[in-house]
């Protein structure tokens, strides 16, 4: 990953780490079986936004570790992967698009739909039984997970827009000089 190679990515990427681990200890609303509606994801999407999708990747895994030390919910090692490293590697996705305001809004959608797909999944492998008595797995999953996951999502896009526009005229990142030179 030659993103990591340049210390002021190396250090964009432990800061924004560090900054999702702690605004996800600021929750809005904590779902029963897991999940809450919190700004965890914005330094995350940002980041990936600034500096592509590998980095955004490999720091959106780590801080899904973290948060699986901080505040575990295990059922099955594979529960696990689905609901730690793996959707919070999605946040990478973002970096799929162009680092400006602009591109923030489908690269922000993305990447919580790759976060909403793990869940999705583990809800239905791990969590069928917490359907209330009636409800499909597949609808209990998708229900539960978009209870907190779209209002996530658009405070995220709310927050990454602002602050994209602001980081972009302070101090933009290489990705966003390279970007910009060929558009």
């Amino acid at each position: 990953m030659s993103g990591f190679r340049d210390t002021r990515v190396l250090t964009e990427a432990a800061l924004a780490v560090a900054l999702a681990f702690v605004l996800g200890l600021v929750k809005l609303f904590r779902m029963p079986e897991g999940g809450s509606i919190s700004f965890e994801m914005i330094p995350l999407v940002l980041l990936a936004l600034r500096q592509g999708p590998g980095v955004g990747a490999v720091a959106g895994a780590a801080y899904g570790i973290l948060d699986l030390i901080l505040d575990p919910y295990v059922l099955n090692p594979v529960q696990v992967l689905f609901d730690y490293p793996l959707p919070f590697a999605a946040m990478g996705l973002a970096g799929l698009f162009r680092p400006t305001p602009r591109g923030a809004v489908p690269g922000t959608v993305a990447a919580v739909a790759g976060r909403f797909v793990c869940h999705f999944i583990s809800g239905v492998a791990f969590f069928a039984s917490y359907a209330p008595k009636g409800w499909n797995p597949y609808l209990y999953s998708a229900a539960y997970n978009a209870g907190y996951l779209v209002p996530s999502l658009l405070i995220t896009l709310a927050v990454v827009v602002v602050l994209l526009r602001a980081l972009g005229a302070a101090r933009p990142s290489r990705r966003q000089l390279e970007l910009s030179r060929h558009a």
